[in-house]
């Protein structure tokens, strides 16, 4: 009977090194978080915020305007509830050779040493798109990554070491241009401590 070897061999199903030893994929357990995005818990009270204000206002013009009712205050919540629903940031979170991606409804997560694919959907709201060998998926917005760079570098180590590996043959411009932009706000950071300390 085979078993998966940590190695970098493959498993008794041929799987790629690393494969179900990560959370969601596999038997794998929780797995270690290196990073979550700074920015999360901001944006989440953002959200909440511009809902309820939403919410109350709806009821202050309908309260004083005489036309409140319980239909209507339904569809008020109804409203706000969307609202939040399309306001909700996705809480990203990167570990060991993984990284996730959650969203209000579903998480989705991908290896970052084994992708395939790196691109960038452009747009009103531009993501970076990462897929692994086993076909999952996720999108980061770019600016997620600039706010954390130790999010952007476990995506970098991830992907070299899918390109040495052979897997990633594709997305040489997108991972350049990234670490361009990455490496010109690590600079500007430094800058800007060296400035705040006196040190220039």
């Amino acid at each position: 009977m085979g078993t998966q070897r940590r190695d970098g061999g493959p498993g008794e199903h041929g799987e790629h090194p690393g494969y179900g030893e990560h959370p969601g994929y596999g038997d794998g357990g929780p797995g270690d978080v290196l990073a979550e995005d700074r920015r999360w818990p901001h944006d989440l009270w953002a959200a909440a915020f511009c809902s309820l204000a939403l919410l109350v206002l709806l009821h202050l013009v309908d309260l004083g305007a005489g036309t409140l009712s319980a239909p209507r205050s339904a569809l008020w919540t109804g409203l706000a509830g969307l609202l939040f629903t399309v306001l909700y940031p996705p809480r990203v979170t990167v570990g060991h050779d993984w990284l996730s991606v959650r969203g209000l409804l579903r998480e989705q997560r991908v290896h970052t040493h084994l992708l395939v694919q790196v691109a960038r959907r452009e747009g009103i709201s531009q993501r970076v798109v990462l897929r692994d060998v086993t076909g999952h998926r996720v999108e980061i917005d770019p600016l997620t990554l600039a706010a954390n760079p130790l999010i952007w570098h476990e995506i970098d180590r991830g992907a070299r070491r899918s390109r040495e590996s052979g897997l990633l043959r594709t997305g040489s411009r997108v991972l350049d241009g990234l670490r361009t932009r990455m490496d010109d706000i690590e600079t500007e950071q430094a800058r800007a401590v060296f400035e705040a300390s006196g040190l220039r």
